[in-house]
């Protein structure tokens, strides 16, 4: 449980009471800036004693990072906050999502911007139930369905946040070996593919697709997500099976944006793959209607 006396601590030696909509890892961001500011301390100063650097403050700050619970204890001591954070960040950092992904996942719903480099797999975000389910399953051929269930369940609700008309941008570069894997089988993978299309057309996301034809390019090795926030300094997140690193080192990141601007620039348009991604599908439909 939050601690709801802690939770309104007064920036100025009276309560606070937060906004009930916003979430408490914003909440717990807050009272840290103010902690901060309280000791007259630096992003960069207060990062030195926790050996972390400032941005990295300031991503727990802005609730686009989570408090890890060594550095909660250690934010205790040097401002002297009495275990506010100790107790607190226990509870927020619980998460419905894999270790390695809960990070990520908490930041992308925060995010101003995404842009995502998917070589083999839709991306999370626009994952239909059944291909998410196809691919849940492959990862984990002996779980229980409920299991799945609540996987999938998690995936679709990420899903949500294309249901605001216009945040997050969405810019996503797909491998064309995701058209081309068949996940699931022709019937699924038409339904997903024509799913992304909708998204298209609906102007709700940008999506190129990266040909065969285009040969070498920068991020061969995996997936590479970018998300830019409004007031914290952007991430980059790098996954593989089972494993997921986030990134905020400034010079890895404009590395990065580099590497998704020159992949975006070898794409085909996002008209022409538009135009590919329907074919595909259709192509799958007729397939699965002539069997």
């Amino acid at each position: 449980m939050y601690d709801p006396e802690l939770m309104t601590m007064a920036a100025a030696g009276g309560p606070r009471k937060p906004d009930p909509s916003t979430s408490p890892r914003a909440i717990i961001g807050a009272e840290l800036r103010h902690a901060r500011e309280r000791k007259a301390l630096s992003q960069e100063a207060l990062g030195q004693l926790l050996f972390v650097s400032g941005s990295y403050v300031g991503q727990m700050e802005a609730g686009t990072r989570r408090i890890p619970q060594d550095i909660a204890s250690q934010l205790d001591e040097v401002l002297g906050t009495g275990g506010f954070f100790a107790r607190n960040c226990r509870a927020a950092n619980k998460s419905r999502y894999p270790d390695h992904f809960a990070e990520a996942a908490e930041a992308e719903a925060v995010a101003e911007a995404i842009k995502e480099f998917a070589p083999l797999l839709i991306p999370g975000l626009m994952q239909t139930e059944g291909y998410a389910r196809e691919v849940f399953r492959a990862y984990q051929p002996t779980a229980p369905e409920e299991k799945i269930d609540e996987l999938v369940s998690a995936r679709l609700d990420r899903g949500r946040l294309l249901t605001d008309p216009t945040k997050p941008l969405l810019w996503t570069v797909l491998g064309e070996a995701v058209l081309r894997q068949e996940v699931g089988g022709r019937a699924v993978m038409a339904e997903a593919l024509r799913h992304v299309a909708a998204l298209a057309r609906q102007h709700r996301v940008i999506v190129q697709v990266l040909p065969f034809g285009a040969g070498a390019y920068g991020s061969m090795g995996g997936a590479l997500k970018l998300m830019a926030f409004e007031d914290a300094p952007p991430l980059a997140y790098f996954q593989g099976p089972g494993t997921g690193q986030l990134e905020d080192d400034p010079a890895t990141v404009r590395q990065h944006t580099l590497t998704y601007d020159l992949l975006g620039a070898s794409s085909l348009s996002p008209r022409e793959s538009l135009a590919l991604i329907e074919s595909v599908a259709e192509d799958y439909t007729y397939e699965d209607r002539h069997l």
